[in-house]
This record gives C-alpha cells, sequence and structure tokens, in this order.
C-alpha cells in the first residue's frame, strides 16, 4: 500500500516542483482576491453579518458538496480535474472583474462567485493532494507537508501587506485581473506534465478492470474511513481538535482589543509572529523529516498548539510580549501537527480512495469551523474570552495524551486498511 519510490529521484523532483511553483502562484492570485473581496464587503456594507454570510458561502461547498466531489476526483483523471478547476476559478473571477469594472457588481454576486471559487476549490484540493502521494516517494512527504506550511507561512504575513497596497493604488477589477495571471500559471505546467494515475483508473482505462457506478464508489470511501479503526479515529480527533481551537483564531481581534487594550498595530504584530512561527516551523520540518513514526511528530505538535492556545488566553494584560510568545509557539507547533499527519494520510490511504477520504476528512473538518463558532459566541460573552482558550487548549491537549494510549491510532502507518475489493484491479483480468 505504500508509494513505491521513483526510479530516478530527480525527475519526481522537477515534476512536481514544476506543478507545485505554478500552484503557489495561483495561491497568491486567490488570496489577493479574497482579501479585495472582503476589503470591498466592508467598505460597501460596514456589516459583520454580511461578512459572516460571505465566509458561509465560501465553506459551504467544501462542507456540503465536498465528499460528493472526492468521488469524482478518484474516477477522473487528476490532472484533467485541477486544469478544469483552476480555468473554471479563473473564469468565475473574469465574470466579477467584468461587474466592477462595469459597475453592476452586487453583494449577491460576490455571494456567488465565492461559492462558485470554493466549488473548484472542492475538486482541485483533494486532487491535487492525491496526486502529490503519486508524485513523491513516502520518505520525502512529510517534507512537503513542511513546504506546504512554509508556503502558506508566507501567505499569512505578506499577501494582506500586498493587497492592502493594490487596492490603494489599483481598483478592484485591476487586483482581481492578478488572478487571472496566476491561474495561467498554475494551468501551463500541468498541460506539459504527466501526472500518475490511480492503479484502478489504469485498469479500467486498459479493460483490466470493471467499471463501478459513482453512487458506488461514495459508499465505497465512506465505508474505507469507517472501517479502518485508526483512520476514523484520527479524523474525529481532527474534527475535535478543529471545534476546539478554530475560535482561538475568530476571537483573536477581541482578545487583543479588549483583554491587552490593543488595537490595529497589535492585532497585525501577533499574526505576523504567528506567520513567522509557521515558516520557521516549516523549514524546521522540511529540513529534519520528524520522527520516523510519523504520528507521534504529529501528537508533539498538537501538544504544542494547546500549550500555546493556552498561554494566549492565561497571558497578562500588561505582558503583551507573552501573547506574542504564545502565537509564534501556535504557528510554530501547527506546522508539526499538520504536516505529518497529511503525509500520514498520504502514505497510508490507498491511492485509488484518496481523493473520497481526502475530501471527507476536509468536509468534517471544514463544518466544525462554523458550529464551534455558534457555540464559543455565547460562552466567550457569558465567561469572558479568555476562558474558551483556556478551555480549548487544556482539552486538547488531554485528549491527545489519551489518543497516545489507542492502539489503533498509534498503529495507524503499520495497520493500513486494504485496497477496496471494487479497486482491486485483478478483479477484471
Amino acid at each position: 500500500m505504500e508509494n513505491p519510490p521513483p526510479s530516478a529521484p530527480e525527475r519526481w523532483a522537477a515534476k512536481f516542483f514544476t506543478i507545485w511553483t505554478g500552484q503557489a502562484f495561483s495561491l497568491v492570485g486567490s488570496a489577493l482576491v479574497q482579501f479585495a473581496l472582503v476589503w470591498w464587503l466592508t467598505q460597501k456594507t460596514g456589516s459583520a453579518t454580511i461578512l459572516a454570510t460571505a465566509t458561509l458561502a465560501a465553506l459551504l461547498p467544501q462542507i456540503v458538496l465536498g465528499p460528493f466531489a472526492g468521488a469524482l476526483v478518484d474516477r477522473w483523471n487528476r490532472r484533467t480535474i485541477m486544469i478544469v478547476a483552476d480555468l473554471s476559478i479563473a473564469a468565475a473571477t473574469g465574470v466579477l472583474i467584468f461587474l466592477f469594472a462595469t459597475g453592476r457588481v452586487q453583494v449577491w454576486h460576490v455571494y456567488v462567485i465565492l461559492f462558485l471559487r470554493s466549488l473548484g476549490g472542492a475538486f482541485h484540493s483533494p486532487a491535487m493532494s492525491s496526486s502529490t502521494s503519486l508524485m513523491v516517494p513516502n520518505k520525502h512527504l512529510t517534507r512537503i507537508s513542511g513546504l506546504n506550511q512554509v508556503l502558506q507561512g508566507f501567505m499569512s504575513i505578506f499577501a494582506p501587506p500586498l493587497g492592502a497596497l493594490l487596492i490603494s493604488i489599483l481598483p478592484t477589477q485591476s487586483v482581481l485581473a492578478i488572478d487571472i495571471g496566476t491561474a495561467a500559471l498554475a494551468v501551463l505546467p500541468l498541460l506539459f506534465v504527466s501526472i500518475p494515475q490511480p492503479p484502478r483508473q489504469m485498469a479500467q482505462a486498459n479493460g483490466t478492470a470493471q467499471k463501478t457506478s459513482y453512487w458506488h464508489d461514495l459508499k465505497e470511501g465512506f465505508l474505507y474511513v469507517v472501517k479502518w479503526p485508526g483512520l476514523f479515529g484520527v479524523v474525529l480527533l481532527a474534527m475535535l481538535l478543529n471545534f476546539l481551537l478554530s475560535p482561538a483564531s475568530s476571537l483573536l481581534p477581541l482578545l487583543v482589543r479588549q483583554e491587552f487594550h490593543g488595537g490595529a498595530p497589535q492585532l497585525a504584530w501577533v499574526e505576523s509572529v504567528f506567520g513567522v512561527g509557521v515558516i520557521l516551523g516549516g523549514l524546521a520540518l522540511s529540513a529534519w523529516g520528524g520522527f520516523k513514526r510519523r504520528i507521534i511528530t504529529c501528537f508533539c505538535g498538537i501538544i504544542g498548539i494547546g500549550i500555546g492556545v493556552i498561554l494566549s488566553g492565561l497571558s497578562p494584560a500588561g505582558m503583551f510580549w507573552l501573547l506574542l510568545a504564545s502565537n509564534f509557539v501556535l504557528g510554530f507547533a501547527q506546522v508539526f501537527a499538520n504536516g505529518p499527519l497529511m503525509a500520514i494520510f498520504q502514505s497510508a490511504v490507498a491511492p485509488d480512495v484518496q481523493g473520497r477520504v481526502f475530501s471527507l476528512i476536509g468536509a468534517g473538518a471544514t463544518a466544525m469551523m462554523p458550529l464551534s463558532l455558534l457555540i464559543a459566541g455565547p460562552v466567550s460573552d457569558w465567561l469572558g474570552i479568555r476562558v474558551w482558550y483556556i478551555f480549548g487548549g487544556t482539552i486538547c491537549i488531554l485528549t491527545t495524551v489519551a489518543a497516545l494510549f489507542i492502539p489503533a491510532i498509534m498503529n495507524i502507518e503499520q495497520n493500513r486498511q486494504p485496497t477496496p475489493p471494487s479497486s482491486d484491479p485483478a478483479l477484471g483480468a
């Protein structure tokens, strides 16, 4: 079940990083679009409800439609999916550019475009993640995940000020147009670089394996997760941690303002220090690669996140530097939690079902965000903002420590789930 290492390592590196670089440029364009639209909604309406609705429009496709998209990712050519998704997202942005340029844009237009862009992402993300495991040798997957975290760190630091600068000197439609160019940079390498396909897809294309229905594949992906105790346990743990920790970032502006009596500059410092932590953590993980048992590296990172969240909640009002330090810890530890976890999924999950598994995991984790905010908001108003930080961080650590004593979770990399019977190419032979 483990991905076989390529015969020529230099070949996989050249192909993978050619695609990865194009996708990195595309992320820059997407970040600028996100910033420009949020800023436009803020200036246009000044309504928290409008911003919350926009966020919901961007989350719904990942939550509701993501699992259905994952089944298609496992049935279709993944390179084609990535090309079509990138072009579709760019086309949606193009419509918005026209609306801004002609002065016809309305708030509901932005909602629709955010929904369509997120729908494209629901196909693109699992296609890219599942393609990575087929292009990169297993021993390098954790390092690649660390590199992805570095990219996210740079984005969190530089995308907002870059977006603010561009908005100040260019009209909104010109800022959005950058996304069209970065999408082209993402698609161009995909036109020339081949991506290996899962065994079942290749066997079906050759007529040596039976074809199955879409609904059969959808059910098969769900059962694959549920019947693998280790994977199912990790997914439930990830959902719980997302529920506990998502409000920490959403409540951060209130924590800075109400508890530390700070303003926008102080909030910017906290977010920048977090980004620095992510970058340094990503560089460290890329260089080191983590423990041989990736799950141990992951759990160390989760415990570090819990410590950072608790420190944020306990930092005295007169010790703003401690809040900065706690957020650096958060950013640094986040890399060691997320990077190895993705590498575990990419190396242990059968290639034929990775699209479905990644979509289910993403949908479950994303669904926790609005749910936790609905609960954390009233609780924080009632008991104080610090209470959620202390409670969430503590439960995070205790849950992770408890998971250390669950063999199915600790041995997830060794006790892999077999390829689903209908995915076995030999069936049609």
